[in-house]
């Protein structure tokens, strides 16, 4: 009995399209965003920042610290 067409070719998927290579510009910035944020951390914790004080901006120096940790992060998932 002969085999039907269907039967002879199975379907292929197509391979799944390869991501795009990230911009030359995504690895230094988050670099820099990652070490900008620590570095200052660091110096605000160990109280050498020049408005540290806190009656200067207090506080405050968290969120500076932590929003380009954040941000370097975020661009960091973008990396490929």
């Amino acid at each position: 009995m002969p085999k039907s067409r269907s039967k002879r070719h199975q379907y292929q998927e197509p391979p799944a399209p390869r991501p795009k290579p990230s911009a030359n510009w995504v690895a230094p910035v988050f670099v820099s965003l990652l070490a900008f944020g620590l570095v200052y951390l660091l110096l605000f914790y160990a109280h050498l920042l020049p408005w540290g004080d806190q009656e200067g901006l207090g506080n405050y120096n968290l969120l500076i610290g932590f929003v380009p940790l954040v941000a370097g992060l975020l661009l960091a998932t973008r990396w490929r």
